[in-house]
């Protein structure tokens, strides 16, 4: 946890914050082992950052004063990530990686070769999300959350949604196969869409072409999809 991130609900008073959720406190002693007087970055989600003293520390609740913050929160990636429903325990970590990496929107989309039990993992019910995002946002120092929008039909998505998304996005396809490379230091907003562990099938590539997607490769290995992400991201931008 490089930064505290504070929620409205934190904040108390101008300039003071009381942390009373055992995740956070527990973070605090155990990992920071901070004591009252001890000065560590905040910010406020959705807003500023900066620096802040902690006044007080209990097993109950942390209590930080601060000036007011000005700190601007890391720039954001160009990019609305599309990601094929991961496996549960995959998803979670994917979430925070690419929240840390700074990916402000991702859509979750069903394909043929996602699972439907995956659907009704615990894992994806608001509060979980949120808590995968928090902690990414908290390991990369950011305050802005990401949206995240769950897409359960492929064709749907394909033909109601997915032109407007493209409409002032380059649109690229990661699958293995594809004639191109990846690009690299793209700058443009970009629409990136990743398969499932099994891929995409052909009639899904297919589909997302006709869209006005571009396919391309990274090489050729075969990626568990949390890596694929992250290697993906880290080249193009």
């Amino acid at each position: 946890m490089n930064l505290i991130l504070l929620s409205p609900q934190d904040i108390i008073a101008e300039g003071c914050a009381v942390v009373r959720d055992p995740r956070r406190l527990r973070h605090l002693r155990d990992v920071h082992r901070v004591t009252p007087g001890a000065r560590l970055t905040v910010g406020l989600a959705g807003g500023q950052m900066g620096k802040a003293e902690l006044t007080a520390l209990s097993d109950e609740q942390a209590t930080f004063h601060f000036e007011p913050l000005a700190e601007t929160p890391p720039p954001a990636l160009p990019v609305h990530l599309v990601l094929a429903l991961p496996r549960p325990r995959m998803l979670a970590r994917t979430l925070e990686h690419v929240t840390a990496l700074g990916v402000k929107d991702i859509t979750l989309l069903h394909t043929r070769r996602v699972e439907k039990s995956y659907w009704q993992s615990p894992e994806l019910m608001p509060e979980k999300i949120h808590q995968h995002l928090v902690l990414g946002l908290e390991q990369a120092r950011d305050t802005q959350l990401p949206d995240v929008t769950l897409r359960r039909g492929f064709r749907p998505f394909v033909e109601d949604v997915l032109p407007e998304l493209l409409a002032n996005r380059r649109g690229l396809v990661a699958h293995p196969g594809m004639a191109q490379t990846c690009p690299r230091a793209l700058t443009e907003p970009t629409l990136l869409a990743v398969g499932p562990e099994g891929g995409f099938i052909d009639w899904e590539i297919d589909q997302l072409l006709a869209a006005g997607c571009e396919g391309m490769h990274m090489g050729p290995r075969i990626l568990r999809v949390e890596t694929a992400v992250t290697a993906l991201l880290a080249r193009l931008f």
